[in-house]
């Protein structure tokens, strides 16, 4: 196979760079700013707070960042804001991030390392222990130059097999390389190649990284229990490693376990009190099994951490508005309406940020009795639930509303019909079912709609694939791809495409259906139909700041 060639490398000279100080002392920042004037290094900013350093980093870009590991102001260590800065994607990957700390921290600080920090620099330092460690971390950027300007150009297959190159022949920083290239089998389903790229660097290094990506492998690939025993066995080797607790949390999350699930995700936040996205997890599953106190706890934490920032996810006022709607707090609804309102006015062609704000809408507006307004906007939304990009999420929101109203005395004739809709498309396994009743609980009869709608599922697939063991996997076909059709159920049509390819050779006009079932799959299947908490943006825990 021919190897990709490589473009020529930017120059490594600090000159021409850019920094930001994240500091709160200022003592410290002016000996750091002088530090970097005399490497010659131009547009120094500094920044004394964490909010000050995430907007400068939202807004503008930076060639080297020193951030001091403790900051006196808050509980938030620069640990916590490196990683939160790349699960939110804000760090280019050109960019040196140093992290500057006393010798106590020392072992903090090298845990962070392990999750793609650039280099430390121990207190007290010099000049010369400054521009040898960003004369070491530019060196591998430009090294690795052709990877990141692959990246940026979104040519991920090529970034990928520069990475397996590098790897192949051990050249310089090749377990980075190998790394990033695990980071992009992934995203590119390429399950089996990037387990055994970790496996291969985990057999060299034994990094915990590199077995959290075998996991991660694993269980996208979709192997659980292999990906569970691989993360139990990581957790109790290095309890610490708080991206382990991310990935457990997800692993029990799919397979419906719920309540284990906030219990990782709490030791995770509990490691990192600062952390934004951690913290809306807990809150976000606390909401869903019923628990309002420790749900507000975590979301109003997260809101006041950084409501501003874009590593907020704007669901976290969704549920706190419903925790203060069952309150019967209508200021507080308001404020969480007044938060979304300011940020749909940003993006205004968001159709997640219309939906969230419509939910909020409805739930001030039943608060003040002004029921014809909320029947009007209610039906709009059921409307809205029938289009392709209507996702889990949206779904959750839209059953929580529905059972708030009929509990506040709103009787909806077609309410029963709505939620049966609803259950028919995303109720595709049990641990989907089990939340999206988690949802409704405070009604039984829209609980039991859904649990019904699932056995219905499940009886249409079993009933379908009943012809294949008569030997006529053609009527089986057509049954999956109708009953898919009129639910956009993706399990359905999942099961229509396997066995469409199974089957291809056995059947008649196999193009045809095929490319008809394809269609559907791209509108129903496209978006998320998987449980989930939140949007999912940003890092994923344990991969590195590579942009999907």
């Amino acid at each position: 196979m021919t190897k990709p060639s490589e473009p020529q490398a930017p120059d490594s000279d600090l000159r021409s760079c850019k920094a930001l100080i994240i500091d709160t002392n200022q003592t410290s920042r002016s000996i750091l700013r002088s530090m970097l004037a005399d490497l010659g290094l131009t547009g120094i900013i500094q920044a004394s707070k964490v909010v000050e350093a995430r907007r400068a980093l939202e807004t503008r870009s930076f060639d080297v960042v020193l951030c001091d590991y403790h900051f006196d102001d808050c509980g938030i260590t620069g640990a916590d804001l490196l990683d939160d800065l790349r699960r939110a994607q804000l760090l280019p990957y050109s960019t040196v991030f140093v992290m500057v700390t006393s010798e106590a921290s020392y072992v903090k600080v090298a845990e962070a390392a392990e999750s793609a920090l650039d280099c430390y620099l121990l207190k007290p330092h010099t000049a010369n222990a400054l521009a040898q460690r960003l004369h070491l971390a530019r060196h591998r950027k430009v090294v690795l130059g052709s990877i990141f300007a692959a990246l940026e150009a979104e040519e991920f297959e090529k970034a990928a097999e520069l990475c397996l190159d590098r790897f192949t022949d051990r050249g310089e920083y090749w377990i980075y390389a190998a790394r990033i290239g695990g980071e992009l089998l992934l995203r590119l389903n390429r399950f089996e190649e990037a387990k055994a790229l970790f496996h291969a660097i985990d057999a060299t290094k034994a990094l915990p990284w590199a077995r959290l990506g075998i996991a991660r492998a694993q269980l996208d690939g979709g192997q659980p229990q292999p990906a569970r025993r691989t993360l139990e066995s990581l957790i109790s080797e290095n309890p610490s490693f708080t991206d382990a607790y991310d990935v457990m949390g997800r692993a029990q999350l799919q397979a419906g376990e719920f309540q284990q699930a906030l219990d990782t995700y709490k030791k995770a936040a509990e490691a990192t009190p600062a952390s934004i996205a951690r913290l809306q997890k807990v809150g976000m599953l606390a909401f869903y099994l019923g628990d309002s106190k420790e749900a507000q706890r975590a979301l109003e934490r997260a809101t006041s951490l950084g409501v501003s920032s874009k590593m907020y996810d704007y669901q976290t006022l969704v549920m706190l508005a419903q925790i203060r709607f069952d309150e019967k707090d209508y200021k507080g609804v308001q404020r969480c309406l007044g938060n979304v309102a300011h940020a749909y006015e940003k993006i205004p062609n968001s159709a997640r940020l219309k939906r969230m704000h419509g939910i909020i809408n409805v739930l001030g507006l039943m608060l003040q009795r002004q029921v014809s307004d909320v029947v009007r906007i209610v039906r709009a939304m059921v409307q809205d639930a029938k289009q392709p990009e209507f996702d889990f999420e949206a779904a959750g929101n839209l059953l929580s509303l529905l059972v708030r109203l009929r509990t506040s005395e709103l009787h909806l004739p077609e309410a029963d019909e709505w939620v049966q809709s609803v259950a028919m498309r995303f109720c595709i396994s049990k641990a989907s079912t089990d939340m999206l009743s988690m949802a409704v609980q405070q009604h039984a009869a829209y609980k039991e709609i859904l649990e019904q709608a699932y056995k219905t599922v499940l009886e249409m697939a079993e009933k379908a694939l009943g012809h294949v063991r008569t030997g006529n996997p053609t009527a089986a076909l057509k049954a999956l791809v109708v009953h898919g059709s009129q639910t956009g159920n993706a399990k359905l049509l999942d099961l229509a495409d396997m066995l469409l390819s199974r089957h291809r050779n056995d059947i008649p006009d196999a193009v045809g259906l095929g490319s008809m079932l394809q269609d559907m799959r791209s509108n129903f299947c496209r978006h998320s139909t998987q449980v989930q908490l939140g949007a999912g943006s940003g890092r994923e825990a344990g991969s590195l700041n590579l942009r999907k």
